[in-house]
């Protein structure tokens, strides 16, 4: 595999096994932590940290693992970051959440970290003949 196809999953991969994490181990708590709204459930945060965390796992599978098992291709991570953080992006400018300000700075950091790995794996151009025989 590439080196710079290697280093953008690699990145990708961490960026969501910590977020998955944190949402799935700490929801609660972490959504105190990161001054985010409080809710009556934590479920939703809960499956959204399986979710990413899952994503994660695929990517690290792509990235180190053995060659016959397959994860998840910078093309599949290129489009989740950008949604996602599109998505977020999109609440952050027009969705006029009530958020205390280490809130609001914390998906704004989330915002940058999804949305500037998504184009940066897009700009590069990594996604084009992934799979390269080492």
């Amino acid at each position: 595999m590439k080196s710079q196809v290697k280093l953008l999953l690699a990145a990708d991969a961490v960026i969501n096994l910590i977020l998955g994490a944190l949402l799935l181990l700490f929801p609660a708590g972490i959504l105190e932590y990161l001054g985010l709204p409080p809710t009556d459930t934590y479920f939703y945060s809960s499956i959204l940290g399986g979710v990413i965390f899952g994503i994660g796992i695929a990517l690290s599978l792509e990235c180190w693992g053995p060659p016959e098992i397959h994860g998840l291709g910078l093309g599949g991570a290129i489009a989740i970051n950008l949604c996602g953080g599109g998505i977020l992006l999109f609440w952050l400018l027009v969705g006029g959440l009530d958020l205390l300000f280490r809130g609001e700075f914390t998906l704004w950091i989330v915002a940058i970290l999804v949305l500037g790995i998504g184009f940066v794996e897009l700009f590069t151009k990594s996604w084009r003949n992934q799979v390269d025989p080492d």
